[in-house]
């Protein structure tokens, strides 16, 4: 998936969104500590943001994870510009088909440039065309850059997690 000229400014260079493969593995998992690239809430580990979804990366890599789709976004260069990673799964409530968005990481430098909607058109593009008739997404209070992306495409908070430390 290439974006069209006409959705980028005129200075930016094309961005192109395909499936990731294994020989991407190295550069994807430099990417994913721009999950923590925000002010993280107190008692929160910047690694654990992202060890999980380093595992989900490797066994799709593996061939164990077949409900797990991953595109990466790459400049004219051929440099990766950031990578998103989706999951099939029902909703949680409906039960109805419906994928939920794991990862969506842009690479330092490249914030602004489009990068984040291009994956996020590719991951829903792939989430409809397995059947899923929802996205769903989870990001902290606080990440301001990541929730305006996700409303201007039109994503919606529906949810609100709390949570108490017992070990104060």
């Amino acid at each position: 998936m290439t974006i069209p000229d006409s959705a980028r400014p005129a200075a930016e260079a094309p961005i192109h969104v395909r499936d990731s493969g294994p020989d991407d593995l190295d550069a994807v998992l430099a990417i994913l500590p721009r999950l923590a690239a925000f002010e993280l809430p107190p008692k929160r580990v910047a690694e654990d943001l992202w060890r999980h979804d380093a595992a989900l990366l490797r066994a799709k890599v593996a061939g164990e994870r077949p409900d797990c789709h991953v595109r990466v976004a790459e400049g004219e260069d051929g440099a990766l510009l950031g990578v998103a990673i989706l999951t099939l799964r029902p909703e949680p409530m409906s039960g109805a088909p419906s994928a939920h968005l794991e990862v969506l990481a842009v690479a330092e430098g490249a914030e602004g440039r489009g990068v984040g909607r291009a994956l996020m058109e590719a991951t829903e593009a792939v989430a409809a065309g397995h059947g899923a008739r929802s996205v769903t997404l989870h990001v902290f209070a606080n990440n301001d850059r990541a929730r305006r992306l996700y409303e201007r495409v039109g994503y919606a908070s529906e949810i609100h997690r709390y949570i108490k430390h017992l070990d104060d």
